[in-house]
């Protein structure tokens, strides 16, 4: 059994999932992916991909020099493609039986009386 995905880790998966991309792209999609209800911190984001490239999700793919700074790049890697796709399935199970109770009429509205 996968653990469960902290945050960081799913936005930067899926960030990556996409293409190789350096720190500040991953910052700015995982924004623009989460329709700016995310936002990584730097050292949030470093820390998450020191994290998983240990664990083997993520690997460095090279430096760039891009308007005279330079800038790591980091790939996903096939375990952390199988990590992704197995939160990916997690969540949408959740989701269906959330859907389901809703469906059934077992669901309360918050402040309800039970």
């Amino acid at each position: 059994m996968t653990h469960e995905l902290r945050e960081p880790a799913f936005w930067t998966l899926t960030c990556l999932s996409r293409g190789r991309q350096h720190g500040y792209a991953i910052i700015r999609d995982t924004s623009n992916l989460s329709g700016g209800t995310v936002s990584l911190a730097v050292t949030t984001l470093y820390a998450t991909l020191e994290r998983l490239e240990k664990d083997g999700d993520v690997k460095s793919d090279g430096d760039e020099v891009v308007d005279g700074r330079l800038r790591r790049y980091f790939a996903i890697t096939e375990s952390g493609t199988t990590r992704l796709e197995a939160e990916v399935e997690r969540l949408e199970s959740k989701v269906r039986a959330v859907r389901a109770g809703l469906g059934t009429g077992r669901a309360r509205p918050l402040g309800g009386t039970a």
